[in-house]
């Protein structure tokens, strides 16, 4: 005869494991039914747009009036010849020199510009030039930003700062800082690298007598 209570007891401890849910597989309780199990949500890679680097608007650009990719001027040899003269070609071309005071500019005082023999390029202003006793067309600083580049040069035992136009790359000069103006700098310049376009007459104010 079973004791009754030995009954019971079995049976509530049949019913306490069905409802922990114990599993044989892991051993530990499951999920009960009605419950829903909470998974962590994988992380999402990151797109590629999130990969690339931002640009930023506010990335400061230098303004400058320096020629564009597109401006730059590439000529061979044979065709700076054709237009220009063997003096400019050894100056511009082959980074040569004139004797000092034998330049055509050295002492011109004519407003106007002063630009590139060899692409036309608005270099200096005559309001830059001064009179440094060199022998050289001097000036004290450039047209603008961009339009000059320089280069270390090392010819002739000496160390040189060499300026050329930076649209054609013709050789211009060389550059000091013993100037005795303000900026300090002196642009010695061939003649022969340069043109001067002179200034446009302004109008009397008030028209022509009668």
């Amino acid at each position: 005869m079973i004791d009754r209570s030995q009954s019971f007891f079995g049976l509530m401890l049949v019913a306490a494991m069905g409802v922990l849910g114990c599993s044989s597989e892991d051993g530990g309780p499951k999920p009960g039914p009605g419950s829903t199990a909470v998974a962590k949500p994988a992380e999402s890679p990151p797109s590629s747009a999130e990969k690339g680097s931002k640009v930023s608007s506010e990335t400061p650009g230098a303004a400058s009036d320096a020629p564009e990719q597109k401006d730059i001027i590439v000529k061979s040899e044979e065709e700076w010849k054709k237009i220009l003269t063997p003096e400019q070609f050894r100056i511009l071309r082959q980074k040569g020199t004139e004797r000092a005071f034998t330049g055509k500019y050295w002492n011109t005082k004519e407003p106007g510009m002063y630009r590139c023999a060899g692409c036309g390029l608005e270099l200096f202003s005559s309001d830059a030039k001064f009179d440094s006793g060199c022998g050289w067309p001097s000036f004290d600083k450039a047209l603008a930003e961009g339009k000059i580049t320089e280069h270390l040069d090392l010819s002739h035992g000496m160390v040189r700062t060499e300026v050329c136009c930076a649209r054609c790359g013709g050789h211009l000069g060389h550059l000091f800082d013993d100037g005795p103006t303000a900026t300090g700098m002196r642009y010695c310049i061939n003649s022969a690298s340069i043109e001067h376009a002179k200034s446009e007459a302004k109008p009397e104010s008030g028209g022509s007598k009668p």
